[in-house]
């Protein structure tokens, strides 16, 4: 049991590396979607104790406020 709980952590490892590598040639703007599209997900997530379409609508509104965030900020810099 110990070799396969040592597997499944060096392939979630893996898999959290590979990510964070994917994530290297993002904007700005497209990291803040991201970031808001996973904490949509997880608050819609933990609000509905798991109900997948309240997990995909809180992805989609994290995403789209994430990526409105940039503009703010641009638009700020313009004034």
């Amino acid at each position: 049991m110990n070799s396969l709980q040592r597997l499944a952590n060096m392939a979630l490892s893996a898999a959290l590396l590979l990510a964070l590598g994917a994530c290297a040639g993002m904007s700005q703007r497209d990291k803040n979607m991201a970031i808001g599209a996973g904490i949509g997900a997880a608050g819609g997530a933990v609000l509905t104790g798991g109900n997948a379409a309240a997990t995909v609508g809180g992805a989609v509104v994290g995403g789209v406020i994430g990526h409105e965030l940039e503009k703010d900020k641009k638009k700020d810099k313009k004034d």
